[in-house]
């Protein structure tokens, strides 16, 4: 089992995901957020090919529209 610190709260995985299949088991849409792992940006990119880690630390930032 894996443990990471996301959005500042502690997440066990049950096996190592790369970033695209951590937001899909979140539900989350890729195209519409910013990722930061371990204090810096990781390109969109790199979503498929970043193995998340013990230990890592994920911020997920979701774009919300506004008037």
């Amino acid at each position: 089992m894996i443990e990471i610190q996301l959005n500042g709260k502690t997440h066990h995985l049950q096996k190592s995901l790369n970033v695209s299949q951590l937001l899909n088991s979140l539900m989350i849409n890729k195209k519409k957020v910013a990722i930061e792992i371990n204090g810096e940006v990781l390109s969109k990119d790199n979503y498929d090919s970043y193995r998340i880690k013990q230990n890592d630390v994920i911020e997920i930032v979701t774009f919300i529209g506004g008037g």
